[in-house]
Parts: C-alpha cells; sequence; structure tokens
C-alpha cells in the first residue's frame, strides 16, 4: 500500500480509540479518528469479525481518502454457542452499557445451567487504501469469565474476562499488561510483521 502516512481510526468507540491509538503509535502514523472527520458508522451487515471490519475500513477510507485502520471485536462464549460474539456492541444498546451487557451475558450463562465459563476475545483488524485493497490481520486471547465484574481500567466486557494464567481481570490489569497479551495486541502484532515485511511501506 502506499500514500502519505495518515491513518484514519475508524472507530467511534473512546475505548477503542485509545487502545488502538497506543498500539499503532509506534508506527509514525498521523492518526486521525472518524469522530474526527465526521464519518457516519456503517451498518454492521458481516457474518464474522473480519467481513465487519472490512467493512468499516473500506468505508472510512474511501471517504476520507487517507488509509483506514478498523477493528471488529467481541466476546465469545463458549455456553452461548459463541454469542454475543459479533453483536457484543449491540448487546450494550444504543447508549454503549457495558454494566448492562454483562448483565445480559452472566444472566443467560445462569439460564443456561451451563457449568462452562471459558470464553475468548476475538479481534480482526482491517487496513485498507482508499479505493483498494483490504487486508485482514487476526487475534484471539482465551480465558474465563468471572463475577461480578471487576476493575475499571479496560472497557467493554474487560472487568468480567480473566485471561489464562492470569488471576485479575482485563478490566484491573494495567494497559500495558494488557496490550502485551490482548487479541486486539495479537492481531496488532501481525499487522507490524506485514508492514515490516514491506520495509516499512504502508
Amino acid at each position: 500500500m502506499s500514500g502519505s502516512r495518515t491513518l484514519v481510526l475508524a472507530t467511534h468507540n473512546p475505548g477503542k480509540l485509545r487502545e488502538i491509538g497506543e498500539l499503532v503509535a509506534p508506527f509514525g502514523f498521523e492518526l486521525k479518528s472518524a469522530t474526527e472527520l465526521g464519518l457516519s458508522e456503517p451498518e454492521e451487515t458481516g457474518t464474522s469479525f473480519a467481513e465487519n471490519a472490512a467493512l468499516k475500513a473500506r468505508k472510512a477510507a474511501d471517504a476520507s481518502g487517507f488509509m483506514a485502520l478498523a477493528d471488529d471485536s467481541g466476546l465469545v462464549v463458549a455456553a452461548l454457542n459463541g454469542a454475543p460474539g459479533i453483536y457484543s456492541a449491540r448487546w450494550a444498546g444504543p447508549d454503549k452499557d457495558f454494566t448492562r451487557a454483562m448483565a445480559r451475558v452472566e444472566r443467560e450463562l445462569d439460564a443456561s445451567a451451563a457449568a462452562d465459563r471459558s470464553a475468548k476475545f476475538v479481534c480482526a483488524l482491517a487496513l485498507a487504501q482508499a479505493h483498494g485493497e483490504v487486508i485482514i490481520f487476526e487475534g484471539e486471547v482465551h480465558g474465563q469469565l468471572r463475577f461480578p465484574p471487576r476493575g475499571k481500567k479496560g472497557f467493554g466486557y474487560d472487568p468480567i474476562f480473566v485471561a489464562d494464567g492470569m488471576q485479575e481481570s482485563f478490566g484491573e490489569i494495567e494497559p500495558s499488561c494488557k496490550h502485551a497479551i490482548s487479541h486486539r495486541a495479537r492481531a496488532f502484532a501481525k499487522l507490524k510483521t506485514w508492514l515490516g515485511s514491506r520495509g516499512g511501506r504502508e
């Protein structure tokens, strides 16, 4: 991919914007957000994280004329047949109330009477050139769900997710620690490798 060093972060979620901005900062791009550019949020009609990420990145790139990076991510709960999955944000409602979303996860787990509390976070990153190609990078982190929610350092479902090998939830650990192990960090590692393989050319 070629073009300027401007990169549009195609998200309107403040938590994602902050986290993605921190992860992408070492790449040396001039960052702009979809909100800053007045870009609307496209309807997420894809059937997978990758499809929705590509849809958002392509729309932001085409509308802005800059390269765009979009994230689609969510919580996949084994005992709920993969829900909330690509609907993770929708479970939080139009006001993005993840306290309500986490309560729904707990309620539905209790209703299922399943002992399995395993879950994973999945992230798909899409890097799109304006009116050009879209490349996908995916990452996952596995763990267990624990209630009640703990910690205020993360966002979304972080307070109920404890990664394998850890004792604290993603809501309790420092952002620097989360950036080293999260699903988003693993997807970014693949993005970084790809950029490196092209000698830093985006």
